[in-house]
């Protein structure tokens, strides 16, 4: 008979600061965040950034889109995709105990048929070809309990990512960790999806640096992104005309 190993996860636990509650795996370092009075609310910078794909997208086709996360994290961006912007949302976790944890403490909502969580190590899920050239947003946010470096940060992975993307899709990540490299993340990056789709924000006060690559390169002129970003401030409520001062291709 076959012997299968274990998998040991970290533990997973949550703390309230104020109003806003900390999702850890069993380390003091945040995993992600939510405010107890506005559950969909993004509480931190950077994942509000990693909204930025909607710069490059016509704001009405938003609703017939399909969201995907890499990472559930606190679900904040599972939440909001689902929730405020009304996509077809799913979101790849590896832990269980994450899952769960964000169905009873960060009002994660059950499956239904505009939401899912698929329980799957993200690096093997992608390559089914059942996610190949559907998502239209692909937000990829992997840590383990350490948050030293992304899980997930070789060139077959952003290939693997890129390959997911609908022709306009896009995908936005963040980088941080003590252990990682921007620079060499970004080499990677731009090697799979080429040096003209790629955008890159300034870091963050808390240290994160989300960069966005497109499918197909765009370089929309600075009006429309204006525009643009005026629209996302004004439905959703996220700080996009910010983001065009902080944003630009590499």
């Amino acid at each position: 008979m076959a012997k299968y190993k274990k998998i040991h996860y970290p533990e997973v636990n949550f703390s309230d600061q104020g109003h806003i509650r900390h999702l850890h795996l069993g380390t003091p370092w945040v995993q992600g965040s939510m405010d107890i009075d506005q559950p969909t609310r993004l509480v931190h910078e950077y994942i509000e950034r990693m909204m930025s794909w909607l710069l490059f997208v016509e704001p009405i086709t938003v609703t017939s889109r399909h969201a995907l996360q890499l990472g559930l994290g606190a679900g904040s961006l599972t939440k909001f995709c689902h929730k405020e912007l009304h996509m077809k949302t799913t979101a790849i976790e590896l832990n269980p105990q994450v899952l769960q944890a964000c169905r009873g403490w960060f009002k994660l909502p059950p499956d239904n048929s505009r939401i899912q969580v698929v329980l799957a190590d993200a690096a093997k899920e992608i390559d089914d070809p059942k996610w190949w050239g559907v998502i239209d947003a692909l937000q990829v946010d992997l840590y383990d309990h350490e948050a030293a470096a992304p899980v997930l940060d070789s060139l077959p992975f952003y290939n693997s990512c890129r390959r997911l993307l609908t022709e306009d899709g896009s995908m936005t990540v963040n980088l941080f960790g003590r252990a990682s490299s921007f620079d060499r993340s970004v080499e990677k990056i731009s090697a799979a999806f080429g040096s003209q789709s790629v955008w890159t924000f300034k870091p963050t006060r808390a240290g994160n640096t989300v960069v966005l690559a497109q499918r197909t390169p765009l370089r929309p002129k600075k009006e429309v992104l204006i525009e643009r970003a005026f629209t996302i401030g004004k439905n959703w409520g996220l700080p996009a005309e910010k983001w065009v001062r902080v944003f630009k291709p590499i």
